[in-house]
């Protein structure tokens, strides 16, 4: 079975919308995978999963935004963390501190929009305090990105959807 469809067993019994939320503010899906199983499985509009699917995706990003900090600067007491939040905050400076630099929070904003794994609200987040965003900046910023992507996904999904339905409306079943 795959990650999805356990995911979306689990959340069998809770409302399609709340589920839709869920989806949406989890790390690995965030709304990439919450809008096409909104309107895919739970049988939602458009509207609707794009609405539940943003507002679930922004839930994290107050928090993360507001403890990252904290929580790594408690982690770095330990030899290990330290090793680790300094390697990766030199080598992710070393390989994207000059697109920030240059553009600033617009390249939050395009980071967070665009649908591919690895960028999304939650490593949006991570960027924004590895390059020292400040949460006024970053905020505005990943939740700008949330929405386009919101659209970006919601269209392809239709386009999707009305791909599948133009090619199997003819099979018998």
């Amino acid at each position: 079975m795959s990650v999805e469809a356990a995911l979306i067993e689990m959340l069998r019994a809770v409302p399609d919308w709340c589920a839709t939320m869920i989806i949406a503010s989890l790390p690995i899906s965030e709304l990439r995978g919450a809008i096409p199983v909104a309107m895919g499985v739970y049988g939602m509009g458009p509207l609707s999963a794009y609405f539940f699917s943003v507002l679930g995706n922004m839930l994290p990003v107050v928090p993360l935004l507001l403890f990252l900090e904290p929580v790594s600067d408690f982690l770095r007491r330990f030899r290990i963390f330290d090793l680790f939040f300094s390697w990766l905050f030199e080598r992710t400076r070393r390989n994207h501190s000059e697109r920030f630099e240059k553009y600033g929070t617009f390249a939050l904003t395009l980071f967070v929009a665009i649908p591919l794994p690895v960028t999304g609200a939650w490593t949006g987040c991570a960027a924004a305090f590895v390059f020292g965003i400040k949460f006024r900046h970053a905020l505005p910023a990943i939740a700008a990105g949330i929405m386009i992507a919101g659209v970006i996904v919601t269209t392809l999904t239709m386009m999707g959807i009305g791909l599948a339905d133009l090619l199997f409306s003819g099979i018998p079943g």
